[in-house]
């Protein structure tokens, strides 16, 4: 009987329970030793009474202290589970992962968004505005899996997916070359229901959000991206700070997510948004602000040079907002930039200087302990990275340009030196390959 008391979660219900057997138990054995004792003495009915009373009440203190100990163990419960909980929320994924595209929509004649979720159904890590996601793609008559990253283009409060938004890359006019196998695969074959490979965000190009520094968010073509997220980001997490929103595009068919952004303007008043279009359309009379290429005289007109500000788009145009805000004197450290190309050189004789430049080796011994291949390179063997790929050994990659970290391995033994500073974000005990060749005699990688 005391254990399924014991189980009583109403702690009230646990002590008039437990009181009431206390009075039963006593009662009984009262009234035998009245009944055997003194049966006949008046007094002894009181006694029975007293102890009836002071069972009952012995009853109650032991519900109660029974219903405070259970309850103790209710709250450790709980605060084990939590910590566990907590644990589970830290554990992100380190590798590939896989998620489902739930949504599909067209944003403008080149750009589509996709809305992923894991499929798992589990948490996905938040990220910083202006990061990107790199996926992995299985394109039929391509070799290998096809490895792309792409900026995210939303910062959802929900936590509950990630938007990618991807312009179709068309192959050049009067160029024998191919259009962009992933980016056409996406349009063309990725639908509402298809599972793709993914690894955690990532990225170095991102916004403070909780900065008071003016922002000033300059981008044109699919360079939108990135730059929704981080408006979207401070709209929702410091709406005080002050955010000048300039786009260029085409026309109003080229321009992607533009009434997202127009909505987002009337939402915050802190938000100061500024259309420009090169070649606009009778249709897409007051949709813009004014006409032409977004540059650095626009930009002085509408922003102050106390503020910090990020490009993103194709890179002679970034190459020319580079150069126009060096002259008008806004600090190098101040201009933030995102391409997925190879690096744009700075404007300025004070170059950075590149990681353990000129220390190299000619002749290294590489092992690729994975592939289980020892090999010799040289020096006119090129990266790392080439030389794996030209003795029949495919690491995976994707910019080539040590931007996106995907070619990241651990380096067991050895050293590597850097030919252009690395833009990612590289562990302690691993290097980016794409980039960098031996610097002793001896190297051991994780491949």
């Amino acid at each position: 009987m005391i254990e399924p008391i014991g189980r009583i979660k109403n702690p009230s219900l646990r002590v008039f329970a437990n009181a009431g057997i206390g009075f039963t138990i006593v009662t009984i054995i009262s009234s035998l030793i009245i009944g055997v004792v003194k049966s006949e003495d008046k007094s002894a009915f009181k006694y029975g009474i007293y102890s009836s009373l002071f069972g009952t009440a012995a009853g109650g203190v032991l519900g109660f202290v029974g219903s405070s100990k259970s309850s103790d163990n209710n709250t450790s419960q709980k605060l084990q589970d939590s910590h566990i909980q907590k644990d589970d929320k830290n554990n992100i994924w380190k590798d590939w992962r896989n998620f489902v595209v739930v949504r599909k929509v067209k944003e403008s004649e080149s750009i589509t968004s996709f809305y992923l979720e894991p499929q798992d159904k589990g948490e996905i890590p938040d990220f910083k505005p202006g990061q990107f996601l790199t996926i992995k793609l299985d394109i039929p008559e391509q070799p290998k899996p096809v490895i792309r990253t792409y900026s995210l283009s939303d910062y959802n409060q929900s936590g509950k997916y990630y938007r990618l938004s991807i312009k179709r890359e068309l192959a050049p006019p009067d160029l024998n070359v191919m259009p962009g196998i992933a980016s056409n695969f996406m349009h063309d074959h990725i639908q509402e229901g298809s599972v793709i490979l993914a690894k955690p965000p990532n990225g170095k190009f991102f916004l403070e959000v909780q900065k008071n520094l003016p922002a000033v968010l300059i981008s044109n073509g699919v360079g939108i991206t990135p730059m929704i997220s981080m408006a979207k980001a401070v709209t929702y997490l410091n709406p005080q700070r002050e955010v000048y929103f300039v786009h260029g595009a085409r026309n109003g068919n080229y321009h992607a997510l533009r009434e997202e952004m127009l909505m987002l303007d009337q939402e915050n008043p802190h938000l100061n948004v500024h259309f420009r279009y090169s070649r606009p359309t009778a249709e897409d009379e007051g949709k813009y602000h004014s006409q032409g290429y977004v540059d650095t005289t626009l930009i002085q007109q509408l922003a102050s040079q106390e503020a910090e500000f990020f490009l993103c788009g194709s890179p002679g145009f970034m190459q020319s907002l580079r150069d126009g805000l060096q002259t008008w004197g806004v600090p190098e450290d101040r201009v933030f930039f995102e391409s997925f190309s190879k690096p744009i050189p700075v404007a300025s004789s004070a170059q950075t200087p590149v990681a353990n430049e000129g220390e190299g080796v000619t002749t290294a011994e590489i092992t690729f302990a994975k592939s289980g291949k020892t090999l010799t390179w040289n020096q006119e063997d090129g990266s790392i990275l080439d030389f794996a790929e030209n003795n029949g050994i495919e690491p995976p990659y994707s910019c080539r340009a040590g931007i996106c970290g995907t070619c990241m391995c651990r380096i067991k033994e050895g050293e590597v030196s850097y030919q252009e500073e690395p833009s990612a974000a590289v562990d302690d005990d691993s290097v980016l390959i794409c980039i960098s060749q031996p610097r002793t005699a001896k190297v051991v990688l994780d491949i």
